[in-house]
């Protein structure tokens, strides 16, 4: 089917209901949502999981299962109903004029076959193009989303790509066929910040160039702001707020549009004088919504008998482009009253040395082949001579891209691994020798880990209380099973948890709640030193907010030491001491917070800064997107790690860069660095982050 010229809106979805039904009843997933993409125009959705974003996406692509339904309202592309279409239409609609983009770049591919071969599938199926003018399309769009070979891309087989060549690969195939309209279910949650922040800048090029209209679904409202013209916040399956940009970030119109910005890091928030502000109570459940305004109940403009009665509609904001709001109080409300700031705090104050790491190594011997035992083997550098100190309440963040060695370090820590050489001294006492299975229990007890996933780390099958009690045993804690169960529910009410979800099952809980759980059991042996893997990412921002305050009341109440792993530099920003930078096994600059986010920076540390996403309109960055991707660490480049992708090598003479690992050169205060620059290639660096009053 030839593609249809329409001057009008790409996209117009007006009152759309969309439900799911069980044996039970009908749950509401989406209700009266309205937003138009115009052409060439980005439009993000943005809001917790759960709040229909990804549903409504579905349903633009009519693809809903055999249990969701449209219930109202309409879709309407290039001014033709999608609702009413055949399958036969809507096939070849698919694909060809609108493309949808997964969270997973896995789940779009075959494993099974090459690239080119699938990329060229696409204007094969759709248009009906001979092989040859398909591989030059397939080739051409490799190009455009500036894969490194394209030839060789194309002769690859997925697996033997990267998580970002494979996401732009997705892309690419999305794109074959030009379509009017591309989706983006939050595209770059699985890669790296310096990975999405090139991912991101390749799709608005792309989105230009093409001429794309585009619907991005995010819960980043940083990478919204770097993306999209327009952007429509979603709450519990309705759109709470719509405008521009600027309308929307600078002079919102809902509260929780207001709350969500409260509970993100943005630069000037600070765990003592300036705490974020966590959204109270948790999300409804869609058959458990309140009368009324879904966001009532968690409201800090809550008014009984008006808030709480009857439908409420999205109502026009005069003046603006095309603003609007779904709240009874718009005019009640002084929107430009400043934010009460949450409970301040004195700043907790290091105390002595309770871990030191000297020198420490972690290779791996691997085979070139698993079939052949006799193969060459190979050694995987994982950790090169890391070194470092860490102090009694206080939080040290360890950032940098995965395959940096961080959770590798974390596993030498916790016994999980032993060093191939260096010195762990916990305390006074060497343990980077002693596995996990010969610690003695103090030991264990004293080193602790909150993961990444919740959902992973719980048993399914025990309730949450029988779980903590079964930590407590291992540490022997208590001197019988009632000494046991009390400290049970004392830590529940450490972590803030009702002490009745000592009896629920796992599944009974959000993922907030699992992760409140995970620490609880972290803190039974009286913790004294807490590495935390990445423990909000799987967290939606307001949850963050709240586990991150936890995290921090109990570092206070326990003295505890934080060695917090983490690729998301806002959220280390606000709650770190000092920040430990890593790429490929070297610690390449280390220092207090305010050290590492001011220049002089390691080029890596720069360029990492450069690509987090924040979601402030008066900040202004440098922008820097490193070449390449992250080498292999069975064969990293001679000389320094980071040489392959830095911007600066020029300024250094002599090719020492990719002759000889640099030295480390202490700066002011204790500031490492481990770079060959010297101190007045350093003075010359700019602020990669700059406030505009600044």
């Amino acid at each position: 089917m030839a593609k249809w010229d329409y001057d009008g809106p790409i996209l117009e979805i007006e009152n759309l209901s969309i439900s799911f039904f069980t044996r039970l009843r009908e749950i509401p997933a989406v209700m009266d949502f309205s937003c138009v993409v115009q052409p060439g125009e980005a439009m993000g959705l943005v809001g917790e999981s759960g709040c229909g974003k990804s549903t409504v996406a579905l349903g633009v692509m009519q693809d809903l299962g055999v249990n969701g339904k449209i219930v109202g309202g309409t879709i309407k592309f290039k001014g033709r109903d999608l609702n009413k279409m055949s399958q036969a239409e809507l096939r070849e609609i698919r694909g060809s004029e609108i493309a949808m983009i997964y969270q997973e770049p896995m789940a779009s591919l075959n494993p099974a076959m090459k690239i080119g071969l699938q990329l060229m599938e696409v204007p094969m199926i759709h248009e009906g193009v001979n092989k040859e003018e398909a591989y030059k399309r397939a080739l051409e769009v490799v190009t455009d989303v500036r894969l490194p070979d394209p030839k060789r891309m194309l002769d690859s087989y997925p697996h033997q790509l990267s998580g970002g060549q494979q996401q732009r690969i997705v892309i690419a195939m999305a794109l074959m066929t030009k379509p009017s309209l591309l989706i983006l279910d939050e595209p770059t949650t699985a890669l790296d910040v310096t990975v999405e922040a090139a991912v991101v800048d390749l799709v608005k090029d792309l989105g230009k160039k093409y001429g794309t209209s585009m619907l991005f679904i995010s819960h980043n409202l940083g990478l919204v702001l770097e993306t999209c013209d327009r952007l429509c916040v979603m709450y519990s399956g309705e759109a709470v707020e719509t405008g521009s940009i600027e309308d929307v970030f600078d002079k919102m119109q809902h509260p929780y549009t207001q709350a969500l910005f409260r509970s993100i890091p943005l630069p000037g928030a600070d765990k003592n004088s300036r705490p974020l502000v966590a959204i109270p109570g948790n999300f409804p459940l869609p058959h458990e919504r309140p009368d009324g305004c879904n966001f009532g109940p968690r409201c800090d403009y809550f008014q009984d008998g008006l808030c709480n009665t009857g439908d409420l509609k999205m109502v026009k904001i005069a003046g603006n482009d095309r603003h609007g709001s779904r709240c009874r109080r718009i005019d009640d409300i002084d929107w430009n009253a400043p934010v009460q700031v949450g409970a301040q705090t004195e700043k907790g104050e290091p105390g002595e040395v309770v871990l030191k790491i000297e020198d420490l190594k972690k290779y791996y011997e691997v085979s070139n082949s698993a079939l052949f035992s006799s193969a060459e083997k190979k050694v995987v550098k994982a950790n090169e001579t890391i070194s470092f100190e860490a102090r009694q309440s206080e939080t040290l963040a360890i950032v940098g891209e995965s395959g940096c060695g961080k959770s590798t370090f974390a596993k030498v820590l916790m016994g999980l691994e032993t060093a191939t050489d260096g010195h762990i001294s916990l305390k006074g006492s060497a343990i980077q020798n002693i596995p996990i299975e010969e610690r003695e229990t103090e030991t264990v007890s004293t080193v602790q880990m909150v993961f990444q996933n919740p959902f992973d780390t719980l048993n399914p099958s025990m309730t949450v209380g029988s779980q903590i009690i079964r930590a407590l045993e291992i540490f022997k804690v208590g001197k019988n099973e009632q000494d046991r169960h009390q400290r049970m529910l004392e830590l529940l009410d450490l972590v803030k948890l009702p002490r009745a979800f000592a009896e629920r099952m796992p599944r009974q809980l959000s993922g907030g709640q699992k992760q409140r759980v995970g620490i609880a059991r972290a803190f039974a042996g009286d913790a004294q030193i807490v590495v935390a893997d990445e423990p909000v990412s799987a967290l939606d921002v307001s949850v963050q907010a709240a586990v991150t305050d936890l995290l921090m009341e109990i570092q206070r109440q326990n003295k505890t030491t934080l060695l917090f792993i983490s690729h998301d530099l806002s959220i280390v920003r606000y709650l770190s001491d000092r920040v430990m930078v890593m790429y490929l096994g070297h610690v390449v600059e280390i220092g207090t917070t305010d050290q590492v986010f001011a220049p002089p920076y390691h080029p890596y540390t720069e360029a990492l800064l450069s690509a987090v996403p924040i979601a402030d309109t008066s900040v202004k960055k440098r922008h820097i997107v490193l070449d390449g991707d992250i080498p292999s660490a069975m064969n990293p480049p001679s000389g320094c790690p980071f040489q392959t992708r830095c911007g600066w090598k020029s300024k250094v003479a002599g090719g020492l860069c990719e002759k000889d690992v640099p030295p480390v050169q202490t700066l002011a205060n204790g500031h490492q660095i481990k770079c060959h620059l010297n101190a007045e290639d350093f003075e010359t660096m700019e602020p990669v982050i700059q406030m505009a009053a600044e």
